[in-house]
């Protein structure tokens, strides 16, 4: 039964990718906290501007602030951005094609080893793309062989020709139901 590697390893690569919203939860702390000092400083700014810092407070030192803390924030943001619209989003979509590519291998009349082809090859296309994401975000694992392998782009060109493939595929093999 062709298919059936894709849809068990499209649920457990999605378990994985959703997992990483855990890890994105416990990197809010530290976001929160740079989000209420950039609260803070920036309400210092507003109110020393709307009273012409009359209420005393060095002006350049309390924008500086003002952008530091701005700063901070952003740094503190990036990793969860990172890990949201890479290994996150990629996961997530790759492990569902790979779910919806396993079915649609159940269905097709073509040849065994054609879907055996296809079906390997949107398993590793998934590794060689979403994984090596995984593996080479520095708020993951931070893997630098894994951002080499990333950035040969192997991973989307695989994808890609799977797509091709499976087309060819179902053009081929996905049959009318008969009528009585």
């Amino acid at each position: 039964m062709e298919g059936k590697k894709n849809i068990v390893f499209g649920f457990i690569y999605l378990i994985a990718t959703a997992s990483l919203g855990l890890v994105m939860v416990g990197m809010s702390g530290q976001v929160g906290e740079a989000a209420a000092t950039k609260q803070e400083k920036v309400s210092e700014l507003e109110q020393g501007l709307q009273s012409g810092f009359m209420m005393g407070g060095d002006p350049i030192q309390v924008a500086s602030d003002a952008l530091l803390a701005m700063n901070g924030y952003m740094n503190a943001q990036q990793p969860i951005d990172g890990i949201k619209g890479g290994a996150h989003a990629h996961g997530n979509l790759e492990s569902v094609l790979n779910i919806i590519v396993g079915i649609l291998l159940m269905f097709l009349a073509v040849p065994p080893l054609f879907k055996q082809v296809i079906s390997w090859l949107f398993i590793l296309a998934t590794l060689l793309h979403s994984g090596m994401l995984y593996l080479s975000n520095p708020a993951i694992l931070g893997w630098g062989w894994a951002g080499a392998v990333l950035d040969t782009g192997i991973g989307p060109f695989a994808l890609l020709a799977g797509f091709a493939l499976m087309a060819i595929a179902t053009f081929m093999g996905l049959k009318p139901e008969r009528q009585a």
